[in-house]
């Protein structure tokens, strides 16, 4: 099972994006946690999952670079979700993107 978090301002506007990766992941029978949270539930979720990746939404790309200094000692790949497939939804292409940083 792969445990993938997307990060958002404020956990709303990835929740279509999360049902659509679902939708895919099932289609390709891939068992996956998939979901997402605002900036400022980070810390809890990381206290009780084990996650495998953590892609962060257009609006909060700036924060890429402190994510990877804070959280370095978990050893999960952190990246930014692209624009494009964040703007049209596409969740096949956006599991994919997450499978390949997981490897």
């Amino acid at each position: 099972m792969k445990c993938i978090m997307l990060v958002c301002a404020a956990g709303m506007s990835t929740s279509l994006l999360v049902t659509k990766m679902q939708k895919a992941a099932e289609e390709q029978n891939i068992k996956a946690d998939i979901f997402a949270i605002s900036e400022s539930e980070v810390d809890k979720n990381l206290g009780s999952k084990d996650v495998d990746v953590l892609l962060l939404g257009p609006q909060v790309r700036y924060l890429k670079s402190s994510f990877e200094t804070k959280y370095k000692d978990k050893h999960f790949p952190i990246d930014v979700i692209n624009m494009a497939d964040y703007g049209m939804m596409n969740g096949a292409n956006v599991l994919k993107h997450a499978l390949g940083l997981i490897g």
